[in-house]
């Protein structure tokens, strides 16, 4: 499982919440960052499905009748957790499947371009081959991230992130 930290800063009636967290880099939890002008972090803020202390989503038809439905309330300190599997499918999706797409346009196309005559090929020379590949392979990636954006939808309901109150 996956852990950040974060506060609620906006709570929704159907048992979501708005949370901001806070992301650093290895650079801004060293001791050193003080001393070092390379210390990052940012602040993102993401909705989260709420979770009771049995550990079910709130506002699922699960609370019970002396429970109010809401048990947060902005500003309180929870943990935002997501499966480790679904960061390893988020790698896959973000840089590894795209990587594998560019380099089999690439083969393929030079595959393709240097069938022709002798050694220069179908654009006549290594150099105008190399800058077809290149564009076409850039283009295929553009044309990956935007089959991916369309099913940004049906993506962030899979990738979903679930917050519990941190006991304090």
């Amino acid at each position: 499982m996956i852990k950040h930290d974060g506060i609620i800063i906006a709570l929704n009636e159907d048992g979501t919440a708005l949370v901001r967290i806070v992301q650093t880099s290895a650079c801004a939890a060293c001791k050193a960052k003080a001393m070092c002008a390379s210390a990052e972090s940012a602040e993102k803020e993401m909705t989260v499905t709420l979770l009771m202390d049995n550990g079910r989503p709130m506002g699922y038809g699960v609370l019970d009748a002396d429970k109010p439905l809401l048990e947060y309330k902005v500003g309180d300190s929870v943990e935002v957790m997501v499966q480790q599997k679904m960061g390893w499918k988020a790698v896959v999706l973000a840089y590894l499947l795209p990587f594998f797409v560019m380099l089999a346009v690439m083969f393929i196309g030079n595959g393709l371009l240097a069938i022709g005559d002798g050694a220069t090929g179908l654009l006549g020379d290594e150099a105008k081959r190399e800058a077809v590949l290149g564009t076409v392979a850039l283009c295929a990636m553009a044309l990956y991230y935007l089959v991916l954006g369309m099913f940004k939808d049906k993506l962030q309901k899979e990738f979903s992130f679930t917050a519990k109150k941190k006991n304090n």
